[in-house]
């Protein structure tokens, strides 16, 4: 490049209170010479050395900022990653409240299923002390899990926490009970194989035991069974162990099985369409005994099921396990 262009040389010279800058070509002769004020070239350079130093802070800002947001933008992420992790934890917290109140709720259903075991075996009702949740202790209130997200949750924490601890009390109480239970009823087989402890049949409940406005007269009547609908056909079974001690027709009760069980305990099954056992037959629970019908006086396909206790009607439901 040396042989197409002239080297410039910058050089400075002081005069008076000016300072002049000659360019010279690469041969040595001078191009331009340029002068300016002594005043002039130190405010330049003081101009140039805050403009510098300026440059320099703000360069300086810039890298700190950035760390800045890049730091802040770090614990944003945080932030939306703990509340995430919170989220899915108070979310955990409602799914346990969900599952104690199942758990009470099952408690429950077996300390039922206890009392009716109780009746059907003829055995003393509970004491209040043996009372699932303690002596005079109601069912706790269920639990709601049903929280905004935003919300907190120590008070329902607490109540989870309240409710565990009677729970755990509960299913050691109902152990117990189970087990003496099982102790009372052992010896006593034959006596259940002669207790009503099934339903008779599959279908509908369309009428339980209790009084109730006849379909028939209009009036209120004790109705001293349970009606169960279905198909005509359906398979009648026996309820318990026994001798068939009646098998015909029965006035407005039309087809109709009776089962002696003994012990004082007798089921009637009416409105058959057809029966399938004579009488003096001995039968077993769970035996085909009859079809359903609409025989005597009814209004479609149903099975009147009757459980008597030493001659009086008894509500069915009670002997009814399954």
């Amino acid at each position: 490049m040396t042989t197409y262009f002239q080297r410039l040389f910058l050089c400075a010279m002081t005069i008076g209170k000016k300072i002049s800058f000659i360019i010279l070509s690469h041969g040595g002769n001078r191009i331009k010479q340029l002068s300016v004020p002594v005043s002039m070239f130190l405010l330049l350079a003081l101009v140039s050395i805050c403009s510098v130093t300026i440059l320099g802070f703000v360069l300086l800002d810039y890298h700190g900022l950035r760390q800045q947001v890049a730091e802040t933008g770090r614990m944003a992420q945080r932030m939306v990653d703990q509340q995430n992790e919170i989220t899915q934890q108070r979310l955990q917290i409602q799914s346990f409240a969900r599952e104690i109140d199942t758990l009470k709720e099952s408690l429950v259903r077996l300390n039922r299923f206890e009392e009716k075991i109780r009746v059907i075996a003829n055995l003393d009702p509970m004491a209040e002390d043996d009372n699932l949740f303690g002596v005079g202790g109601a069912t706790p209130e269920d639990l709601d899990p049903q929280l905004e997200l935003s919300q907190g949750h120590e008070d329902l924490m607490r109540d989870m926490h309240a409710q565990i601890n009677e729970l755990d009390s509960a299913s050691h109480r109902q152990q117990s009970s189970f087990g003496l239970l099982l102790k009372k009823l052992e010896g006593r087989n034959n006596l259940l194989a002669s207790t009503p402890a099934i339903r008779p049949t599959s279908g509908w409940v369309t009428s339980r035991f209790g009084y109730r406005t006849s379909p028939f007269t209009g009036r209120k009547e004790l109705h001293k069974g349970m009606d169960i609908a279905n198909r005509k056909g359906t398979a009648i079974m026996a309820t318990a162990d026994g001798v068939v001690s009646f098998v015909g027709n029965k006035n407005s009760m039309g087809k109709m099985v009776v089962i002696d069980h003994g012990h004082g305990m007798v089921t009637r099954y009416a409105h058959l369409s057809k029966t399938l056992k004579k009488s003096g037959e001995r039968v077993k629970r769970g035996d085909i005994i009859a079809q359903m019908g609409s025989s005597g006086r009814s209004t479609g396909p149903h099975l009147h099921y009757e459980v008597q206790l030493n001659g009086v009607p008894v509500n069915p439901a009670k002997y009814i396990l399954n």
